[in-house]
């Protein structure tokens, strides 16, 4: 006797981004047309909060938690001498960290890197 032949498995499909979003947005549609079937008053007061709410968080989001790159930066004995490259802030972490990358005069293309949260005066 033969062997029976299998089907493939079916690979379950991942929903996209964009029809969740789809979703969302059918979704709030429908609490601001039933607002506005309430009051008038109240659906207005609706889009002014959520448009405030959104606003709030994007500026949030966008804004940068480290403070400005100043004159000072780390010392070690690594370093001293090198030409500082970049600061920029460490993102997923504690507000306020900064990464230092610096290359020394004789090996361009090598850096040094520091992590650091307070700056301590060299």
């Amino acid at each position: 006797m033969g062997r029976k032949k299998r089907a493939p498995a079916e690979q379950p499909e991942e929903s996209s981004r964009a029809a969740g979003a789809c979703v969302l947005i059918v979704l709030a549609g429908v609490v601001v047309a039933v607002a506005f079937a309430v009051d008038e008053a109240v659906g207005v007061l609706l889009v002014v909060v959520a448009g405030t709410v959104a606003l709030w968080r994007s500026v949030r989001r966008t804004a940068n938690p480290a403070p400005p790159p100043g004159e000072e930066r780390p010392s070690c004995r690594q370093c001293a001498g090198h030409e500082l490259l970049s600061v920029t802030p460490l993102k997923g972490a504690q507000k306020g960290m900064l990464i230092y990358t610096s290359a020394a005069p004789d090996t361009p293309n090598r850096t040094h890197i520091h992590i650091t949260g307070e700056v301590t005066k060299p």
